[in-house]
């Protein structure tokens, strides 16, 4: 974006102080909210609304929240009773009764004086939501994967650059200390040249809602919404448990384990590679899946081998004893592994040496990784600067692609060739198809 761009790109908040409409600011700002102790002026506030209030949402709320300088006063769930809890919890913590629900998250975007939105819902509505929001000049804060396929991917990828608007991938480990210092420590070339990354992901399912007993078709409970939650995929019937949380283990709303964690540890992967722009050549792929007309039917067992620029061999894996969880980087002077735990449980190099530091030393630091220590307070300062955040919406796109291309080979059972520059699968025609799905009527990705 161009400097003269971000000028140009007026906000609320600036609207309000450069047209003399800062009186109408009570009819936006709900009058209680004015004046509380410690909270910055209303125009100089982020106003937010909320999509979503099953795993994700409800941290990523409270953590905005907990910034002094947002306000959340919309929530929008197609289930009522999610939806009540995430107005009673927004309430709570503004001790009001201001917060607005949402049946309609298009009605919500559709307000002026909502500056940005939070979205954490199933994988199947990621791009609709997320151009939807881009379109109505909305700021972003979105879960990874950044969608369901690499072209849903691309079009919020499109969307966000159009409207020129901030983009946060929930991407969170790029935001913690020893997983910036592990990322450095390749970047500055101390082991060497990297010739190995080893990705390690869960394997198998985890029941998030304890409705193993539940997995049989009947009538969806009169709060939800079903037919609309559905949405854009394949029509199904309803099963409880098929949908809250456990929507990801099928592939017709979410990508199992390998999609829903490829953003994280595959995002560290290329961060410490300065991989953001790049992409594999190659992708091979194995899995263990369960019947495909199962209840859940995403692969419980994977490897994918991939090819990178450079001479980088890539596996990521997933149920496999021999790739540890995480991140690690194996070059021709030593290895690097960063997982969740800290610098205590989450951090390991062949030199004992780094597992002693907490940063980087000065005098070997030649490259500096962008440094965030707060992955919601990033979002909002970015917000307010208009400068990219850590995870931009570019770099969540690239992250994840490396997951979808290798459920395409497992799938499909051949190895892709992927052209990264033209974002293209070269020489196979069924392959590529699996870049995108169709739509069921009426919804349609503009």
């Amino acid at each position: 974006m161009k400097p003269s761009s971000l000028k140009s790109a007026i906000s609320r908040r600036h609207f309000l102080t450069t047209t003399g409409a800062a009186i109408a600011a009570p009819l936006i700002i709900p009058a209680n909210a004015l004046g509380q102790p410690g909270r910055p002026a209303p125009s100089g506030r982020i106003v937010i609304g909320i999509v979503g209030w099953g795993m994700q949402g409800p941290h990523n709320t409270r953590m905005l929240m907990a910034e002094k300088d947002c306000q959340v006063i919309a929530a929008c769930d197609l289930d009522k009773r999610p939806l009540q809890q995430a107005v009673n919890a927004v309430n709570q913590h503004y001790k009001n009764n201001d917060c607005k629900s949402y049946h309609d998250y298009r009605e919500m975007f559709a307000r002026q004086d909502i500056d940005a939105v939070m979205i954490a819902i199933p994988d199947h509505w990621h791009a609709l939501a997320s151009t939807e929001a881009a379109n109505q000049k909305k700021d972003i804060f979105g879960e990874k994967p950044l969608a369901r396929t690499i072209a849903e991917q691309q079009a919020i990828v499109r969307a966000v650059q159009k409207n020129q608007r901030i983009w946060q991938t929930g991407s969170w480990q790029r935001s913690e200390a020893h997983f910036h210092m592990a990322s450095e420590i390749v970047r500055n070339g101390l082991i060497g040249k990297v010739t190995k990354v080893e990705v390690g992901l869960p394997g198998g399912h985890v029941d998030f809602k304890r409705t193993k007993d539940k997995l049989f078709v009947s009538d969806p409970p009169p709060e939800l919404d079903y037919a609309t939650w559905v949405g854009p995929s394949q029509w199904m019937h309803y099963i409880e448990g098929r949908v809250h949380m456990n929507w990801r283990w099928h592939y017709n709303f979410g990508g199992g384990q390998l999609l829903d964690w490829i953003g994280h540890h595959c995002d560290i992967a290329h961060w410490g590679l300065d991989f953001d722009s790049a992409g594999p050549t190659e992708v091979e792929g194995q899995g263990e899946f369960p019947p495909r007309d199962a209840v859940w039917n995403t692969a419980t067992k994977y490897r994918c081998e991939l090819k990178y620029p450079q001479g980088v061999a890539m596996t990521i894996a997933g149920g496999h004893s021999d790739i540890r969880s995480g991140t690690k980087w194996i070059g021709t002077d030593g290895w690097v592994w960063v997982d969740r735990g800290g610098f205590e449980k989450g951090f390991d190099a062949s030199n004992a040496e780094w597992k002693k530091w907490r940063a980087v030393p000065d005098d070997v630091r030649k490259i500096k990784l962008y440094e965030s220590r707060n992955h919601w307070r990033n979002f909002v300062d970015c917000i307010k600067s208009r400068k990219p955040t850590i995870t931009p919406v570019e770099t969540a796109h690239h992250s994840a692609i490396p997951g979808h291309l290798g459920l395409i080979a497992m799938l499909t059972g051949r190895k892709i060739k992927w052209d990264a520059a033209k974002e293209q699968i070269m020489g196979d025609p069924e392959a590529s198809d699996l870049l995108t799905r169709a739509y069921r009527s009426p919804w349609k990705l503009a």
